[in-house]
């Protein structure tokens, strides 16, 4: 009882502000049963991070919160693809979701997701390349972090990316996902024409081919993450060169396996980049005009 008072006025105090944040004190009780009259119409930012929040929950907070606009799912270890799915089709406002850590998560609960959906940070999650499918078929995305990709799922997984519903994507992170080929590489240079920053950081299987589609390709490109990718070469290193007008940032290792001398020569014919001999473990999400500018000071944005 005395728990179920503190959540009534917890809603009651919230009930015409936007954000909804548990107490840290609570997120360990089933305080996620609404109550069936109960609607927050101004509710648009929820934050679940690291609670017990389960697909009955979701599906509460999605049928009492119509406006949801922001919400932060990250190490929700209770939640898989049928909560986020009723979490997608009936919140139709949702612009950015965190579903970072959530091991029951695939990605399919996305499907059909609402073309306002411009963030997603699905970073360590298990994917399947129909979740890939599904995370972007709103057509409307801008920023993808899918870092950490099980190695056993995704061989040439990302392929699909090259159907036309990821040609306004921006930013993406595809830091730690060791396995994915030159393949996926060159469907994503080819489909997401609009990339500004992309993360490689990690990724040991992308050779010449890759890095030769990316030169071609990625002619939006400012900043472009290399650090321990072990098979560019001097090769790879002159495809960025003849290619990637619009680069600025390179990120790279000093001790990756490219010769001094082709990084000298990288420096003379593009004086306009700044080589960076440093990981960056975040990368800073730009303002849209169509998102709230305190969008961005929820959290630090791990990539």
């Amino acid at each position: 009882m005395f728990f179920r008072l503190c959540w009534t006025f917890l809603v009651i105090s919230k009930l015409y502000r936007h954000q909804l944040i548990p107490f840290s004190a609570f997120r360990n009780q089933r305080l996620w049963d609404f109550p069936g009259w109960l609607r927050l119409p101004l509710l648009n930012y929820h934050k679940s991070y690291q609670c017990n929040i389960t697909d009955t929950g979701l599906q509460a907070l999605a049928n009492a919160c119509l406006s949801l606009r922001r919400v932060n799912l990250s190490y929700c270890l209770q939640i898989s693809d049928f909560g986020l799915s009723v979490l997608s089709q009936r919140c139709r406002e949702l612009q950015t979701i965190k579903i970072s850590d959530c091991r029951g998560v695939s990605g399919v609960g996305l499907r059909g997701c609402s073309s306002t959906l411009v963030y997603i940070d699905a970073e360590c999650c298990n994917l399947e390349p129909e979740g890939i499918m599904s995370i972007v078929s709103g057509g409307g995305l801008k920023f993808l972090n899918i870092a950490g990709l099980s190695c056993s799922n995704f061989r040439n997984g990302l392929e699909a990316i090259d159907n036309g519903f990821s040609a306004g994507l921006k930013i993406l992170s595809l830091r730690m996902c060791r396995s994915v080929t030159d393949a996926s590489i060159v469907a994503i240079a080819k489909g997401c024409p609009q990339l500004q920053e992309w993360n490689l950081a990690l990724r040991r299987e992308v050779r010449v081919f890759g890095w030769a589609s990316i030169g071609s390709n990625c002619h939006n490109l400012e900043k472009l993450h290399v650090n321990q990718c072990w098979n560019l070469c001097d090769q790879g290193l002159q495809a960025l060169i003849e290619g990637c007008k619009q680069l600025s940032f390179l990120y790279m290792n000093q001790d990756d396996w490219i010769s001094d001398t082709a990084v000298e020569l990288f420096k003379l014919y593009r004086c306009d980049v700044k080589i960076r001999f440093e990981e960056v473990g975040s990368i800073e999400l730009p303002i849209w005009g169509n998102l709230d500018s305190d969008e961005y000071e929820i959290d630090n944005l791990n990539l």
